[in-house]
């Protein structure tokens, strides 16, 4: 066989496993990275009705002006938030894995280039209402934000710090207290999607 063919088809029997290993990894939590969402919001909305019998509900909350998020949970995504904004999902009593993955503009990026995912986990029983909250925040080079602080009965499950560009963004995700939960959902935009 040519040496220059016998290259050709090695370099040409390489790219698939070359695209694989370029793939994103994911938490389990989580859905296939291809799914991705039009979010619009709506100011105003009745809060979510409360779960059917037998059934418990988590509501995914946003608290991130000019970022937005998808979450996934036991390995699908179910929706996502746009900035200050909620939704909810209905779910069975159990344990559920939540993943919350954050998207922000090309223009506010700047050196902050990573995936930036988050998990969780839930234990839900029928009747109640869960509230798990994404948040973003950032320092300026001389630092000053501290991360917020969610009380006794609902503290940030995960959350990290990521530097770039003389500051630091801070990334959140977890069950927050009832009284923050409905706050938000009174005073945040509901948020309706279609996958693109």
């Amino acid at each position: 066989m040519n040496p220059k063919l016998a290259a050709l088809l090695l370099c040409a029997s390489l790219v698939p496993a070359v695209q694989a290993n370029a793939k994103t990894i994911l938490p389990d939590a989580c859905g296939d990275d291809s799914v991705k969402f039009n979010v619009k919001t709506e100011k105003n909305q009745p809060a979510p009705a409360p779960p059917a019998a037998g059934k418990a509900q988590i509501i995914f909350v946003n608290d991130a002006k000019g970022w937005s998020a998808r979450y996934g949970m036991d390995g699908a995504w179910v929706g996502a938030n746009d900035g200050d904004s909620y939704f909810a999902v209905t779910v069975d009593p159990g344990e559920h894995h939540l993943c919350a993955d954050y998207h922000v503009s090309a223009a506010y990026l700047g050196s902050l280039k990573e995936k930036n995912m988050l998990v969780a986990t839930v234990t839900a029983e029928a009747g109640k209402i869960y509230y798990f909250q994404s948040t973003v925040g950032a320092t300026g080079g001389g630092g000053g934000y501290v991360p917020p602080t969610m009380g006794a009965n609902g503290q940030m499950s995960g959350g990290r710090m990521v530097g770039g560009g003389g500051g630091s963004t801070f990334f959140g995700f977890g069950m927050v207290d009832d009284d923050t939960g409905k706050f938000r959902v009174k005073a945040w935009k509901l948020a309706t999607w279609k996958t693109k």
